[in-house]
């Protein structure tokens, strides 16, 4: 931030527990896929000397995309923790993934994190999900930077980037989007492209040259000043319009120079307020190079811009049982309150648990209240349980470097902690509490899977229950209806990493097959049947005749049983047998094997015999009445139909209502919402909508989200019925 005169790498170096969380920076990178988060963090570690080469530890591993399946994938997708020290700071890198299907991990980031600083590839531009989530850390005020990457690329326009971000993050201020610092372009290559080999301080008014890899500060030369006293003086006002100091803009439109010491010192509090939000420029260090082009800006601006723990609202708490608690913000003397932003498994360590403490301090070998509440719709128990702390720990690639304690504001790893899931709290035994667990998407693509063998049977429940355990963005579901176990998931990549994890790290190999949704059956019309069971073949026989009527009923009507049976014909202790009997067959189906709903059974007549008649012949007898009476009449099979809500760009709106009446989709309305986006309502049987999510995404190029919940079963189109029971008589 005050271009201080960096001469070397190595600052500081390798961070390890923070001593005060004044001294503590917690930084999530975001930004799309292929942006280059993963590349900057690698550069950011090189320069503060936490690594030998780009990207390397002692080991020759990565230090962010360390993992083998993120090599396989060729992209991240999990959020890694990168710690490193730049003047006396330890900084707490989180990289997230850009990928939308992995959005649960930023997230975690998100949650874990003080500051954001977003990527953005000065060769794609910004998307749409990238505006989503600055509007996200918006709405909360957390503060933000920006870095352009990827200016090596041919097309790269450092100007032409910053204005595109300043229209798209500005908002109704894009003066408060500026760089503080300009590209120093050396000679043209053969192609024409000049490649960017330094940068020009705007408020001090230094060149920067890393063209020898090393960052080198010189005075810039007269070619340079007309466009850098431009710029200054636009970042000036910029700075002043954001001062707390409400004269400084009347002084200095007044003619009356700003101090530079004032400027920068208005700017860091601008940052850290989250109401300036500056733009940087970056590259990586080229072969044999110890410092990556603007990353001591970089890390300048992180430690002396953004804000510390102490600076952030403490958590709201409550105990287990819902009564509210007040925290002192940021105390390491405080009630400990940590919370579970990520766990992992390690086939050496077992479960590691990352955690970010939030309040008290967090030590070796103590005993903690983990509570984890709010999820149990996923898959996940809600449990109020003490476990023991293992090691203490802070990661660095696949390294684990040992600590004694970790301080409010600061992150860790704990080992072994066998209960705690992601979003769980850790708190002192003898003061539980409890943080209220964050917002995250639902997952919307259903994954039908079964054991591939008996051994992977007895393997998959424990398997399941792990993952779901690490992402709680991953819903298990185990349809009674259907009879298959379902893991819904955010997308196809967040599905193929799910069944990965379960091959590699679990030992069960599974296979996908089709999901089926919950399909019921009605009567068409009037019916009725009779059911005789009638057996005499030696020793105690079994006797019973019944007659029903059954008539449609409503939508949401259910079973509806009534006896009218006169004469004693049913004897009275037999007539809960016939409805128990018709009630059983009902949840088998009648005619295509599906539960049936909104009928009116009526119990007319029957016969019964004084020795041979029994509950069991009675139970049969009214299940074969209900088997005669479907077969004399229409069934209509009916289709569960969501109630479908789609947040979609202006841009797609007609696309998205085309592609919703497509699917026998019936559009109840729109609504107009901010950021030029609309909100489509509209119903949708469920088994057009499977691949929604994929479907969706492709159709507004990610930049559209939706939501969905059962409104309830209608009768399906005779077509589409007469091939659903195809279907099932080709399968059996």
């Amino acid at each position: 931030m005050g271009d201080k005169a960096h001469t070397h790498p190595g600052a500081a170096g390798r961070a390890t527990a923070a001593d005060h969380p004044t001294s503590v920076r917690n930084v999530v990178l975001v930004g799309h896929s292929g942006s280059g988060k993963t590349t900057l963090v690698e550069a950011l570690a090189l320069t503060a000397g936490a690594v030998n080469r780009a990207g390397r530890v002692e080991d020759g591993g990565c230090v962010s995309d360390y993992d083998d399946m993120e090599h396989r994938q060729q992209r991240s997708v999990q959020l890694s923790l990168v710690p490193v020290e730049w003047d006396g700071i330890k900084i707490n890198l989180l990289d997230t993934p850009g990928y939308a299907d992995f959005v649960g991990e930023l997230r975690a980031g998100l949650r874990a994190a003080d500051a954001a600083l977003f990527v953005v590839s000065a060769s794609d531009g910004v998307d749409g999900t990238t505006r989503m989530l600055w509007e996200e850390c918006a709405a909360v005020g957390m503060p933000r930077a920006i870095v352009i990457t990827h200016l090596e690329a041919a097309r790269a326009d450092f100007e032409e980037m910053t204005r595109i971000c300043a229209e798209a993050f500005g908002g109704d201020d894009p003066d408060a989007v500026l760089p503080l610092y300009l590209p120093l372009h050396g000679p043209p290559a053969p192609d024409g492209h000049a490649p960017v080999t330094g940068l020009v301080g705007l408020l001090s008014r230094k060149l920067f040259d890393y063209a020898s890899g090393e960052r080198v500060a010189s005075e810039p030369g007269e070619a340079e000043l007309p466009q850098l006293d431009e710029a200054r003086s636009m970042l000036i006002e910029g700075i002043i319009s954001e001062s707390e100091d409400e004269t400084l803009m009347e002084r200095y439109l007044g003619g009356e120079q700003v101090d530079v010491k004032t400027l920068i010192e208005d700017l860091e509090r601008a940052v850290a307020r989250g109401v300036f939000f500056p733009v940087l420029a970056a590259a990586p260090a080229v072969e044999g190079a110890r410092q990556g082009l603007g990353t001591v800006e970089l890390l300048d601006l992180i430690t002396r811009g953004f804000p510390t723990p102490l600076e952030r609202a403490a958590p709201r708490v409550t105990t287990p049982e819902g009564a509210g608690r007040e925290l002192r913000m940021c105390d390491p003397e405080e009630s400990l309150v940590a919370e579970v932003v990520k766990t992992s498994s390690d086939p050496y360590v077992g479960r590691i648990s990352m955690v970010r403490v939030f309040s008290g301090t967090l030590r070796a070998d103590q005993t903690v209240h983990v509570s984890g509440h709010g999820l149990s719709d996923r898959g996940h128990e809600d449990h109020d349980v003490d476990e023991r702390i293992g090691a203490l720990s802070t990661p660095f690639g696949k390294q684990q470097r040992p600590v004694t304690h970790v301080i409010a504001g600061d992150l860790a790893c704990v080992a072994k902690l066998t209960r705690a899931e992601t979003g769980d709290t850790l708190s002192a035994k003898d003061d539980p509490l409890l943080m209220a667990p964050w917002e995250m998407p639902d997952p919307l693509l259903p994954l039908a899977i079964e054991a591939h063998s008996k051994p992977d049977e007895d393997k998959l429940s424990q398997g399941l229950a792990r993952l779901v355990a690490e992402d709680p963005t991953m819903r298990l579901e185990h349809n009674q209806d259907t009879h298959q176990v379902v893991l819904w998931c955010l997308g196809e990549a967040h599905a193929d990493v799910a069944l990965e994890r379960l091959r590699s790290r679990y030992g069960v190999q599974v296979d996908v097959v089709p999901h089926r949704v919950s399909l019921r059956e009605t009567f068409g019309d009037r019916a009725a049947g009779r059911g005789r069971h009638v057996k005499q073949s030696g020793g105690h026989g079994q006797y019973a005749i019944c007659e029903i009527e059954v008539e449609p009923l409503p939508g949401g009507s259910g079973i509806e049983f009534v006896d009218k049976v006169v004469g004693g014909a049913v004897p009275r202790q037999f007539i809960p047998s016939v409805e128990k009997g018709v009630r059983t067959q009902a949840a088998k189906g009648v005619a295509a094997g599906h539960p049936l709903i909104d009928v009116r059974i009526t119990l007319l007549d029957g016969k019964a015999h004084s020795v041979d008649s029994s509950d069991a012949a009675f139970q049969t007898a009214g299940a074969l009445a209900l088997r005669e009476a479907a077969a004399e009449a229409r069934i209509h099979l009916l289709e569960p139909v969501a109630e479908v809500s789609v947040l979609v760009g202006d841009d797609y709106v007609g696309a998205v209502m085309s592609d919703l009446s497509g699917r026998r989709g019936k559009v109840l309305g729109t609504e107009q919402t901010s950021g030029g986006r609309t909100l489509i309502r509209a119903e949708v049987p469920e088994i057009e909508i499977g691949r929604y999510a994929v479907d969706l995404r492709s159709l507004s190029h990610g930049t559209a989200r939706f939501d969905r919940r059962y409104a309830r079963h209608e009768p399906m189109p005779a077509q589409v019925a007469d091939r659903m029971r195809e279907e099932v008589r080709a399968a059996s």
